[in-house]
């Protein structure tokens, strides 16, 4: 490939071969001496002379400067290229030799080595190019003679017999000189235009591979950050796992020390207890009256402390269990502490809450009290008169936005609608004012497809829609803003959350909701206060 242009960078423009002796003229175009020596030659009965490339005039025949470098050079490409270097075209005049040739003549119809060309005729007529055994292209097929003109009705390359009683008689013609000096120019046009349109894709490549590296750069960011946080989160849950635990532990252990206590007084009045018992059934079994009555009390063997069974009583039902509310509360106290570390972590936009602009709606769209629902209607609302009243089914949101990320969700019903966003500048009258036929406003629609018997999905900006490939009911929308990274993104809320498309862009003003319905209705869903401004 690179051969292939630098061997079209160090072709003659005359030949469409490689240099042979290039020399340069005042205005700096190249030549092979042979072929500006031609050209100049045919200049001679016009009175004047002139550059073949750049078609600057010249007073006097100009002198040809031998190009050194360029020289070099060639010599330098011709000998890493060795199948360039030798033609395999022989010298028709040596008989007895296989000598290369270096020029072949159109007239002569031969082609001579470096001897033989020496000698020949320099003679305008007698053309010289590179050497080549299809010398016969050079020449009319009908008349056998050199191509001189060019007819521009038939495009075509022609000779002078054609030009006086062949097919060609009374065409528009011109000289090859100038035929191919005004073919030049238009590929040159058309190369200068593909330039353009190179230099445009390599713009629009290198964008897209600088997106491509930041969406990288930001996806390892984020994802670097999500597994920092579940690294903390995981550690703090620990922590948490461990504080409630041997919270657990430590009511359990006063617990049971309490319990401890009082089974063991309450074991030392269980003996207390038997050895009454045993003094008393000792009594029962004596006979004597006297010793019965003398060595007992009654009173003493029967009484018993209450303090005891009270404090059973009191450990059981009121004191013998965990503390709940105050392992809840430690629970508690640790989930929020790393609640808020989530939130420090990550930011997570909440839905934002607006209210839709009744003077900016259509006369049949109907907006309720709350100002959240959009209606369509068959007659029309009696609204004042208003410069910023749409005259397609629109309207605006109150609020607009100039920064930050926010997503609000949107139920919807019917077959025709729109969803989107636009700047205030907008136009509020007209074909351009419609969402998506304009710079200003990028938006999602649906519409019902009868030669389908389906709805269609469509996403629109600048009067360029693109269909979605999407199979399911949309009943309910999410849209989602980064107003700084210029992301606008619309979501289908059905079973699971699904992507439907996002646009790129710049946004260079604030950005209103937008909503448009013919028929049905769009209600946004409350949500809490967002970063909104109202205007």
């Amino acid at each position: 490939m690179a051969s292939a242009g630098l061997r079209k960078e160090l072709e003659c423009s005359v030949c469409l071969n490689v240099y042979t002796d290039p020399v340069t003229l005042r205005c700096g175009h190249n030549f092979c001496r042979v072929c500006i020596d031609r050209v100049l030659d045919t200049q001679v009965r016009s009175g004047g002379y002139s550059c073949p490339e750049c078609r600057q005039e010249f007073y006097d025949r100009p002198a040809l400067q031998r190009n050194i470098t360029l020289c070099n050079i060639v010599e330098n490409f011709l000998s890493a290229q060795p199948d360039l270097e030798e033609s395999g075209v022989h010298c028709t005049y040596c008989f007895n030799a296989h000598v290369p040739a270096i020029r072949s003549c159109v007239l002569c119809e031969a082609s001579l080595c470096e001897n033989h060309l020496s000698v020949h005729s320099n003679s305008p007529e007698h053309i010289l190019c590179d050497p080549t055994t299809s010398l016969q292209n050079r020449k009319c097929s009908i008349h056998r003679k050199i191509l001189e003109y060019y007819c521009t009705e038939d495009s075509a390359c022609i000779c002078v017999s054609c030009c006086l009683i062949g097919k060609h008689k009374g065409h528009q013609m011109e000289s090859l000189d100038v035929a191919y000096g005004e073919k030049k120019k238009k590929l040159r046009n058309i190369l200068q235009k593909l330039m353009v349109k190179k230099e445009e894709t390599e713009k629009s490549i290198q964008s897209l591979l600088e997106r491509r590296q930041k969406v990288q750069k930001k996806g390892h960011f984020e994802a670097e950050i999500i597994a920092a946080l579940f690294r903390d989160l995981r550690r703090q849950l620990e922590d948490l796992e461990k504080r409630v635990q041997l919270e657990i532990s430590r009511q359990a252990e006063l617990v049971l020390l309490s319990v401890s206590d009082l089974i063991q007084i309450l074991e030392i009045k269980k003996d207390e207890l038997s050895r009454k018992m045993h003094h008393i059934e000792e009594l029962c079994n004596t006979t004597d009256p006297l010793t019965v009555l003398q060595k007992s009390d009654t009173g003493d063997l029967c009484d018993t402390e209450d303090g005891d069974r009270d404090r059973h009583t009191k450990l059981l039902h009121d004191g013998g269990d965990l503390d709940v509310f105050r392992i809840s509360h430690t629970l508690d106290t640790g989930l929020s502490d790393i609640i808020s570390v989530i939130n420090g972590g990550i930011y997570i936009p909440k839905a934002v809450d607006i209210l839709l602009d009744v003077n900016s709606a259509h006369p049949r769209l109907s907006i309720t009290d709350d100002l959240k629902c959009a209606c369509g209607l068959e007659d029309f609302e009696v609204y004042p008169q208003s410069p910023q009243r749409f005259e397609s089914f629109q309207v605006l949101s109150n609020q607009s936005f100039s920064s930050g990320r926010h997503y609000l969700e949107m139920d919807l019903q019917g077959e025709y609608w729109t969803v989107g966003v636009c700047y205030p500048s907008i136009d509020r009258k007209g074909p351009q004012s419609s969402l998506g036929n304009n710079n200003k406003s990028w938006c999602l629609s649906m519409c019902y497809d009868e030669e389908d018997d389906d709805n269609e999905y469509l996403v629109s900006h600048d009067s360029k829609s693109i269909i979605l490939p999407v199979k399911i009911s949309v009943k309910k929308i999410r849209i989602y803003l980064d107003y700084e990274v210029g992301q606008l993104s619309f979501y289908a809320m059905c079973d699971s959350i699904r992507h439907l498309h996002t646009f790129i862009a710049t946004f260079t003003e604030p950005l209103h909701i937008a909503l448009g319905v013919q028929d049905g209705s769009i209600r946004i869903s409350s949500g809490e206060s967002g970063e909104a401004r109202s205007n």
